[in-house]
């Protein structure tokens, strides 16, 4: 609860000037090297690399979560988004040449990626710095300018962050205002969105359609990243005390404040008491408190009531005979304070009427459901509007990747949780109110771009397209005949028909020769 600093809420029009500036600086940009580009990744991450320590903190603070938290979340995936970058990146944005097919074999064809101009941000609290460094190093390196709000419950962090993009920025000659952060509340992200060539937005379901909307008045490509419900299943033929570390990591990862992580627990009946029991002993020793304090396994909730939201999902559950077998403590907790945090709690006898069961929660609470069989769990873990990741674990990965192939999500871990996002080759998104589109990876890569399909004559100027005289105008009487003979003699399946087509064909083309070459003498 300390005061951090106060920033503008930018109007309409001040939003629409930096976009201006943006687009300004994009042209230049667009030129630049792969080399210039490569450059400004290096110096971030060694930056990153030496600075450690101060950019936990600053994420530590206006979060709330813990040190080490912040860098499981905000250094380790940022740094693997660089390396990756630096590795593969221009691989992806070279042309990429494609076969031509049949009727096309003599052009050479390929796609090129160029930018799309100036990219528009909308990122959520929960990784004030990797939040930051996601979108705008794929725009960048992919020859963009972009422009990201940051949100308004982790302004002063983003606004930190920023200056280590700028002086990284200046350290490689780029121009002025290729990346820019704004801040403010609906009003301005409204006017971003009006404003750029692409949208990425990070945040909720609802404001996801109301960006949708806005970006259809502008047609501009959207990618939505809106949260989770992700199940994590746990068969009877596991190792339980390993499961269960995993399972408390994926239920209070990035504190108390979560990031839509593992939300619903399904174990099997066989080994669900043994499993209950092991991660309650876990939860018990786990201790919510000021997180820069450096003794507490969890840190603050950043958003105000939100406390009050998580505790209403407790009680529903309680209400239709859910019940509590675990919590863990607070530390000294000042008492203006005490609303900012929620004790990570175990919760069995859960069902699919509770909303704790349904709708995201976004917080430390762990609600474990009992299955029977792959069948029953399939079933469970689908019956939700998100779908966003999962997690399997079985002691046979053939199974655990049977089940995991028949939940309807983006992502899926098989006896892991999350390490998804620390394979930065591999696209991250969902499907459902999970939203759609992908960042990180080549997809997210190539999100960026503006995908161009590009044909040439392959042996040019010694081989050059023309038109055959039955296709041309006037077009001849035969003209569909002779299409309909060449459509045979390249895709007919069977070799003879094919020969017989090119026979008439050929008959076709001498025919119309012999008319042309009647005509020139009349003449």
């Amino acid at each position: 609860m300390k005061y951090l600093g106060f920033f503008p809420a930018l109007t309409p029009a001040e939003v629409k000037d930096r976009v201006a500036h943006a687009r300004k600086a994009q042209k230049v940009w667009a030129l630049s090297s792969f080399k210039q580009r490569r450059q400004f990744l290096r110096i971030l991450l060694k930056y990153i690399i030496e600075h450690q320590d101060l950019i936990c903190e600053i994420s530590s603070r206006d979060t709330g979560k813990t040190m080490v938290d912040a860098s499981l979340g905000e250094i380790m995936t940022t740094c693997e988004k660089l390396t990756w970058l630096l590795s593969e990146g221009e691989k992806w944005l070279k042309p990429e040449y494609r076969s031509s097919g049949r009727s096309m074999i003599h052009k050479s064809s390929r796609v090129e990626f160029h930018p799309v101009g100036v990219v528009g941000a909308i990122v959520s609290w929960n990784y004030p710095f990797h939040n930051i460094f996601n979108p705008m190093l794929a725009a960048v390196f992919s020859g963009n300018a972009v422009v990201i709000k940051v949100s308004e419950h982790a302004s002063w962090s983003g606004c930190f962050y920023f200056r280590i993009i700028q002086a990284a920025l200046a350290a490689v000659g780029a121009p002025e205002n290729l990346v820019d952060v704004i801040t403010g509340f609906a009003e301005t992200g409204e006017a971003l969105v009006s404003s750029v060539d692409k949208i990425i937005f990070v945040g909720s379901p609802g404001v996801g359609k109301m960006i949708m909307k806005k970006a259809s008045e502008t047609l501009i490509p959207v990618t939505l990243e809106l949260g989770g419900k992700d199940a994590f299943i746990v068969c009877e033929d596991v190792d339980v005390s390993h499961v269960a570390q995993i399972a408390v990591r994926a239920a209070l990862q990035s504190s108390g404040q979560n990031c839509a992580g593992a939300e619903r627990f399904y174990v099997h009946q066989d080994i669900h008491s043994a499993f209950v029991g092991e991660i309650s002993k876990i939860v018990k020793s786990v201790t919510a408190g000021p997180p820069l304090a450096g003794k507490y396994d969890m840190g603050a909730i950043c958003m105000q009531e939100h406390s009050e939201r998580l505790q209403s999902f407790v009680n529903d559950a309680l209400d239709k005979g859910a019940e509590i077998v675990a919590r863990g403590s607070f530390g000294n907790l000042g008492g203006d304070a005490v609303d900012q945090f929620f004790p990570p709690t175990v919760i069995i006898n859960v069902d699919h009427t509770m909303r704790l069961m349904q709708e995201e929660v976004f917080g430390p609470i762990l609600p474990i459901m009992k299955f029977s069989s792959d069948e029953e769990v399939i079933k469970l873990a689908n019956d939700s509007r998100y779908g966003l990741g999962c997690a399997v674990f079985s002691g046979s990965q053939r199974r655990a990747r049977i089940i995991a192939s028949q939940l309807h999500c983006g992502i899926a871990a098989i006896n892991d949780f999350a390490s998804n996002y620390m394979c930065q080759s591999l696209p991250f998104g969902g499907v459902k109110d999970s939203g759609f589109g992908r960042f990180a990876g080549v997809e997210g890569l190539r999100a960026c771009c503006v995908v161009k399909s590009v044909v040439e004559d392959r042996w040019w100027p010694l081989v050059k397209t023309k038109i055959p005289k039955p296709l041309q105008y006037p077009v001849a009487e035969n003209g569909f005949e002779f299409q309909k003979h060449l459509v045979e003699i390249l895709y007919g399946l069977n070799i003879w028909d094919r020969l017989r087509s090119l026979v008439d064909l050929i008959k076709i083309l001498t025919e119309q020769n012999s008319s042309t070459n009647v005509k020139h003498r009349i003449d």
